[in-house]
């Protein structure tokens, strides 16, 4: 998986931190679950002067049960909101059962699944930030016989406190996997180069 990332104009692309280079180099060297493929996209560039973003998609069989993307901010000058020169940005929406839309936990649940991801894959953070929307769609009309579905969004920022970002990266693949309810991983089970790696070998 090779992150994308840019320069907002501006800024020399040719002088390109150290401290960000490897953050990016480390975000490549993640290792997901074999339903996560993982795809660079376009970096944002006017949010910091140097960004990186992957997105990702997870797959149960031939359906796609999450989806996501993961951006990197970088800002050498620092960012008081961030507490930090580094800021992570996260959206993962996931399908769940009509019947969990409606539990009145789910919203703190989910914002629960970011912090356990994170602790449980060693991603150091601070000022973790977001929020987490449960949305039914029900038809009516000549819609009525359409099946009710619900999903799942949640939007969060965190500022890394290591350039640890292959970490980082794996508990944003772990989010995705939770909120799309797959179960854990059985003990012994490798986990696996993102596609784009596995393409490479």
């Amino acid at each position: 998986m090779a992150a994308g990332h840019d320069a907002r104009p501006g800024t020399d692309a040719g002088l390109v931190p150290s401290a960000f280079r490897d953050a990016v180099a480390a975000m490549r060297g993640a290792r997901v679950r074999p339903e996560v493929h993982l795809e660079e996209m376009p970096a944002p560039r006017r949010i910091a002067p140097y960004a990186a973003a992957v997105t990702g998609d997870v797959e149960e069989g031939e359906e796609e049960v999450a989806t996501g993307r993961l951006i990197l901010l970088h800002d050498p000058d620092g960012n008081d909101a961030w507490d930090g020169t580094f800021r992570c940005v996260t959206y993962v929406r996931a399908d769940i059962e009509g019947e969990l839309a409606t539990d009145p936990m789910l919203a703190e649940v989910g914002w629960s699944w970011l912090r356990e991801a994170l602790e449980a894959h060693g991603a150091g953070y601070v000022a973790a930030a977001g929020t987490v929307t449960c949305v039914t769609t029900r038809g009516f009309g000549q819609m009525s016989d359409d099946e009710t579905t619900a999903q799942i969004e949640i939007r969060a920022s965190w500022s890394p406190s290591d350039l640890a970002l292959d970490k980082h990266t794996e508990a944003w693949a772990e989010l995705m996997c939770q909120a799309a309810g797959l179960p854990p991983l059985p003990d012994g089970v490798a986990l696996l180069p993102s596609r784009r790696q596995r393409g490479r070998s």
